[in-house]
Parts: structure tokens; sequence; C-alpha cells
């Protein structure tokens, strides 16, 4: 089955979850049968679909027929048969009872039809031993989405024992036709990735109280404004109701062993019902003020204990081969809002110091919470991070790349003139290490972008080298590389600077789309030629390039495959500045290490909040409103407003 298949989805459960689902694969354009075990269940599931596709036509994020025409496209059911006999693909969204979802799969089995394919929405328990529940276990999966549906943009895709890979492929597929952004779990491991990485940390959180420690003040002012999480670790614990979390504990512990036992905290809030925001009081008083985080009782301790419990669960995974370190951070940054993945906030810590850390806390408690994995042992007797390393001292050879640091500029100047600066997959390896690493260095607070040579920026993709293979899974394979190679430069944390000198055409252009500022000499050409040659851009541009010049300039560019002049651009909006030929470099440079003397920690949250607003205009205002909170506590301000007072130039450091 393919994807231009399904025409039918099932969702059973019309609860928080289930209505989202269904009005997410309604939006998508396909027939919802929603279903739940009684009238009310399934009125008020289709009730809360109609709200929500209103609001998102108030706010003009879909039109009123688009509303509409998603809404008749939803019909609900309480009758079990008539909802999943004609369906292509069932979604179970049931309350997360492995006894209550073994009922509802056997049932199911009797009236689906022999093709169609079973997910579980469920959020830890084990996709293998549900899928045996019924007679296709090669044809059921993990399709866990996040809450709420409409908005999260992760979906967590689970392989069980039995999963057919054409299955995942399948339900990867169907996310994406959802709007969504898949991330494949390949093995049925219990939390599967972002829960397995979030749970345990709440789960320290409150061992660190428990045992005096640490108080919730001082471990949520470390995890908020220290470690820079969207939310302190009881103050999430909270907004998601302490219950969920103590559940999916409690059934690690029964798979897992003790090693994930609820603390005794948890458990005396859940046995009080005092399970957060959901109840009126958890680890704060909803009724008297609510979760007040206070910023300046931030432990180094306790941010030490919580990323090192945090890397041993992603060395877990990745020793586990149940995901990668780039698949898990980008789970948790779209799951859970991190700003950073857990792996790389691991490297940039130290691996060796968070073994060192748990290393010494197991032998002083003794607990088996603390046992480091063999992974991280590993990694840290290697010296190397989840994403490698490389010897003290020795700087990264590159091919098509030059790569330096001028003061806290970091420059990558692509290196093939000969080439025009074409891009190759060899390339797009070399720029993701590259980004990596200027990252990674302290010292760097902005990046410029440059093209070798006075003809070319890059004149886009080298065809002839990736013309090896006319197989679309490998051209789908090859466009997710450049999409998310480039995405590097876009969330970078510091300011991206591209210098556009010559031809910047094609995936050369959708490179300089991930640059907050573009500069470019007056002999620059610009364009995506894709259409030309019978492609469309496949590195971001269908979707960056109208959040620069609007949606109207972007067809425009993208349809009729012309070429337009640096000036053109300019009033397009896509430059922010054209100089002569010869003054390119030095305004580039200029500009770049103007970026680099501004205010770091304002410019990362800044972008931050940037891009969580492309999509969710209330997401990115909520980013914006941590960030503020987080910067007034910085000595970045103390230093901006004591400069402003005395007449000169701030000099920022950072912190």
């Amino acid at each position: 089955m393919d994807v231009d298949d399904i025409e039918t989805v099932a969702v059973l459960g019309a609860g928080n979850m289930g209505h989202g689902i269904a009005e997410v694969a309604a939006l998508a354009g396909f027939d919802v049968n929603l279903r739940d075990i009684k009238e009310e269940f399934v009125q008020n599931g289709y009730d809360q679909i109609e709200w929500s596709l209103g609001k998102l036509a108030e706010n003009d994020q879909i039109s009123d027929e688009e509303s509409e025409a998603a809404l008749e496209r939803v019909t609900p059911y309480v009758d079990f048969e008539d909802a999943v006999e004609d369906a292509d693909f069932v979604v179970e969204a049931v309350p997360e009872k492995m006894d209550i979802k073994r009922d509802v799969y056997e049932e199911l089995e009797q009236y689906a039809a022999d093709d169609a394919v079973f997910a579980t929405n469920t959020s830890s328990l084990s996709i293998t031993e549900l899928s045996e529940v019924t007679e296709r276990p090669e044809r059921f999966c993990g399709m866990h989405f996040f809450n709420p549906p409409v908005r999260m943009d992760l979906v967590e895709v689970i392989s069980g024992e039995h999963t057919d890979d054409d299955v995942l492929d399948l339900t990867e597929d169907l996310a994406e036709a959802m709007g969504k952004t898949p991330v494949r779990v390949r093995k049925d491991s219990p939390g599967f990735i972002v829960n397995r990485v979030l749970v345990p940390l709440l789960n320290e959180a409150a061992w660190l109280v428990h045992d005096d420690v640490a108080t919730v003040e001082e471990v949520d002012s470390t995890t908020k404004y220290d470690i820079g999480l969207p939310m302190g670790a009881f103050e999430l614990a909270d907004q998601v109701g302490i219950d969920v979390s103590y559940d999916v504990l409690d059934y690690m512990e029964g798979v897992l062993g003790e090693t994930y036992a609820p603390c005794p905290l948890l458990v005396d809030k859940v046995e009080a019902e005092d399970l957060g925001k959901k109840t009126g009081k958890g680890f704060y008083d909803y009724e008297n003020g609510g979760a007040e985080v206070p910023t300046d009782q931030i432990r180094d301790d306790v941010a030490d204990r919580l990323v090192a419990v945090m890397a041993n669960e992603v060395a877990k995974l990745v020793g586990g081969d149940v995901a990668n370190p780039a698949e898990i951070d980008e789970a948790v940054q779209l799951g859970a809002g991190y700003p950073e993945g857990p792996a790389k906030m691991a490297d940039e810590a130290g691996v060796e110091h968070l073994y060192e850390t748990l290393a010494n806390a197991y032998e002083e408690t003794g607990a088996e919470r603390y046992e480091p994995a063999d992974e991280l042992e590993r990694l840290a007797e290697a010296g190397e991070g989840f994403y490698g390393a490389e010897e003290e001292g020795e700087a990264a050879s590159y091919e098509n790349l030059d790569v330096t640091v001028d003061g806290n500029v970091g420059h990558v100047e692509l290196d093939r003139p000969h080439r025009m600066n074409t891009i190759s997959e060899g390339l797009l390896d070399e720029l993701g290490d590259a980004v990596d690493a200027l990252e990674a260095d302290d010292d760097v607070r902005a990046i410029l972008l440059t093209g070798a040579g006075e003809k070319a920026f890059s004149a886009g993709a080298d065809v002839t080298s990736m013309a090896g293979s006319a197989d679309p899974l490998d051209a789908v394979e090859l466009s997710r590389k450049g999409q998310q190679t480039f995405g590097k430069l876009e969330a970078a944390d510091v300011p991206v600077v591209a210098g556009i000198d010559g031809y910047c055409l094609g995936g050369g252009m959708e490179l300089s789309m991930c640059a907050d500022l573009r500069v470019a000499s007056e002999r620059s050409d610009l364009g995506q030629p894709e259409h030309n040659l019978g492609l469309l851009p496949g590195w971001g541009g269908t979707q960056r390039l109208k959040h620069i010049v609007g949606e109207g300039r972007a067809k425009e560019i993208i349809f009729t495959a012309d070429r337009y002049d640096a000036a053109e651009m300019e009033e397009y909006g896509f430059v922010n500045e054209v100089v002569g030929n010869d003054d390119l470099e030095d305004r580039a440079w200029e500009l770049a290490r103007d970026l680099a003397a501004g205010p770091p920690v304002a410019q990362k949250y800044t972008k931050r909040a940037m891009l969580a607003g492309r999509d969710s205009t209330d997401a990115g205002l909520e980013s914006e409103a941590q960030a503020f909170g987080q910067l007034m506590n910085t000595q970045d301000l103390m230093e901006g407003v004591a400069a402003f007072t005395s007449d000169r130039d701030p000099e920022f450091e950072g912190h």
C-alpha cells in the first residue's frame, strides 16, 4: 500500500489526542471516521474539532472554506464495525491502559479490512505486545502524536518486533502527508525517544528534592534559566500531569527494572491527587498564583546531575540501536520544545565530565539510576561525544570547504571554484560537520558564508555528481539531506550572513535562504531554475523562500525559473543590501563582525522565537515571552543598560 492509496483513516477514541489526530487527518484531505464508546464522548470530540477549525480560520491560518471542508470529512461513530470496515489506516488513541487497548484490538481485528494498517498512539506501552493481540503484527506499528496534535510537529513512528519496514515507510509518509515530521524509533523500547529522555529527567529532579540535595525552586531555576529548557522540570510535570509521568515510570520500571522506580515524592503527589494544573495543585499551587520560577537560584551541581541523567538515557538509546543522536535530538526538540537536543547538550557539557558525575553519584549512593550506560562509558574513555570528536589541537580538514575562525566570526567558504562552487553530497556532509564545529566553538559568535572565486557564490547542485542514480528513494534521501544540512544554519544560535558574489542559483540560492542576512554584489545573478529541468527546488526552497519574500513572489521566482539581478532581489526583500563588486568581501565581513559584537544570548533567543513562530504565531509568542524573561537575568542586559547610560558601545560577553 502507498500513501496515495489511503482514503479513509479511522481514529478510535475521541478524547484530547483522538479528536486532535482526527482534525490533523481531515485537514490533510483524508476522510476520517471518529469513534468512541458513547454518543456523548464522540459528539464532544466532534464539537472540539469544529471549535478548533473555527479558531484556525479566525486566526487566518486556514480559510473558512478549508475549515468547512475539513469538518465535512469527519464522521462520528459509536458502532465499531461501521467506523472501521472501510478504513485503510486505523489510529488507536484510547486511554493509556494495556487492558483497554487489548480489548480494542481484539474487536478491531473482527471488523477491519485484511490489508488495513493498525497504529497505536501509545506514548510508552509495548508495540510488540499490542501487535500480538492481532492477527497482523507485521502490519502494526506505533504512531505517537504529541499534544496538541494540531500544533505539535513531531510524530514518533515506532517499530514493533514484527513490523514490516514497508509499514513503517507508509506510516512516515502518512505523517508527512499530515504536515508532521516523523522520527523513526527502530526498536520497541519503553518511552520510545522523547519520554525516555524527559521522564527520567523529571524523576531525577524529584529525587534531588526528596533527598534534600536541592529545592523545587533551585531545580526549576536551573532547568529553565541555566540549562535553558522551555519550562522548569516541576513546572512541566504540573503542566502535563504528575500522574502521566508516574504511569510512564511505573511501566518502565516493570519492563526495565528498578532504575526507573518512581521517586516517592511523585508517588505521594499521585496518592494525594495533587496532579498539577488539572487538579489546581501539584508542585505549585494554581489556585494561589501558580508556577513562579525564580531566576536567581541556579546551581551548577544540579545542572550537571540533570544533564548527566539525560545523557545516560541518550547513550542507552544509541547503544541499543533505538535511534541515533541526530534522531534523538530532532525528536526531543520537536516533541518537547528543547532549544538544543540532549545529545548536543551532552557534547557541549562534556561527555567525560557527565560520565564522572554519574559514576561519582553511583559510588556515593549506590542507586542504580546513576549507573553509567556502557555507551556513555565507551564515549568517555575514547574522549568522544555523541557526534564524535577531533584530537585536541587538530584542525578539521575539508576537501570542498575552507573553514576558518577570525576573531568571533566563523568563515565557511565553498571551495570548488573550478565547478562554480556547486554543491555535491560530499560538500553537504562537510558543511553539516563545519556548522556543528563552529556552533560548538564558544568563541564563534557569527558565521559568514561565501563562495570562492569571483564567478559564483554557488551555481546550484552538482548535477553530474548526483545523476548516477535514478532511484526515487535515493533522490528523496538526498533532498532530506540538503534540507537538514542547510537547516543547521537556519537553526544555529548565532547570526549567519551570506556574502553573495556572482551566480546564486538553485541549491545555492536555497543555501543562502538559511542565512539571517544576505549582502550581494551588483554582478550577482540569483534564481531557482529547477522548473526548466522539470524539477522543483528540493533543498527547502518551496518552503523557506515564501517566508522571506512572500508566497506570491516565491511562486513567481520558482515558476518562471528566471534569473534576477541583485537589485531586483533587493526590491523583493531577499537581499538585504547590494554593494559594488569590489566592496562585497569587505562589507560582508563588516556585517558579520558587527553581528558578532552583538548580545549573543538575545540573538540566540530571537532566532529561536522567530523560527518557532513560522507555523504557529502562538508558539512564537510563547517562545518570545519565555526568552524575554530569561534575558532579564543576564549580565549582557546589565552591560547594555550601563553602556547606554554611559554613552559608549556595549561589550557583550554572552552571559
